[in-house]
């Protein structure tokens, strides 16, 4: 016999449904839509939903960070991963596009070599980085660099 009453067992098992995990949106380009958060689960949540060959690349700069910044703090804010020095700022992050993933270094002016890229923030300067095209050496060099300097504050 129905009573039109869902059992607590039905009404927990759905109130677990609405909490579970949903599918990452991606953004324009491909980029992840990742809730603003703190810590190294969020940015492992964005660099996991990274599309295709993006994703590996991901994992990669995340290693390099982590290998070559020592008490790297990490965040995702605007829908990328941040990375900062606490007291310091932030200095680095990075954001998917259709072709790429851009890397940007908030301080990337005082690096040598300068990376390329660079557009109305006299500050900062950045890289693009395409399939295949990661330069490791380089990479953690400006990491290693741009992490001593003065960060981008908002820590």
């Amino acid at each position: 016999m129905t009573t039109g009453r869902t059992s607590r067992r039905s009404r927990k098992a759905t109130q677990e449904e609405k909490g579970a995990a949903r599918p990452v949106v991606l953004l324009s380009g491909g980029n992840p839509q990742i809730a603003k958060a703190d810590g190294d689960a969020p940015v492992q949540a964005y660099i996991a939903a990274m599309p295709e060959w993006k994703s590996d690349l991901g994992r990669r700069l995340d290693d390099l960070i982590v290998r070559n910044v020592p008490g790297v703090r990490k965040a995702v804010r605007w829908n990328s991963p941040f990375y900062g020095i606490e007291g310091q700022g932030w200095f680095a992050s990075y954001h998917v596009f259709a072709r790429y993933v851009k890397v940007t270094f908030l301080n990337g002016a005082l690096l040598r070599p300068l990376p390329p890229g660079s557009g109305k923030d006299k500050d900062a300067r950045w890289i693009d980085i395409y399939e295949g095209e990661l330069d490791e050496a380089q990479m953690a060099e400006w990491f290693r660099q741009s992490a001593a300097l003065p960060g981008w504050p908002g820590f």
